[in-house]
C-alpha cells in the first residue's frame, strides 16, 4: 500500500494557529476512519502523506520528549 494519498479538492486542510503566515508548517486534514494527510504548506501540490491516528499521535509524541538533534 503506498503512503501517498491522490489529491483530494473535498479535503479541509488544517494549519497550526502558531504558523505566521510564512508557509513553514505542515497542514492535516481528517480522512475519516482514524485516518489523518498530511502536507507540506509550501507545496500543496505534490500528494499528501496519510497515517493511523496511533501512528501520527506517537510522531507528534516523540517530537514532544525528544530533544533536536544538531546538525
Amino acid at each position: 500500500m503506498s503512503a501517498y494519498l491522490a489529491q483530494d479538492d473535498n479535503l479541509r486542510w488544517r494549519r497550526s494557529s502558531r504558523s505566521v503566515g510564512m508557509n513553514n508548517c505542515v497542514e492535516a486534514a481528517s480522512l475519516g476512519g482514524g485516518r489523518l494527510a498530511v502536507r507540506d504548506s509550501k507545496d500543496t501540490g505534490r500528494p499528501p502523506l496519510r497515517f493511523s491516528a496511533a501512528a501520527w499521535e506517537s510522531f507528534v509524541g516523540t517530537l514532544r520528549t525528544e530533544p533536536a538533534p544538531l546538525s
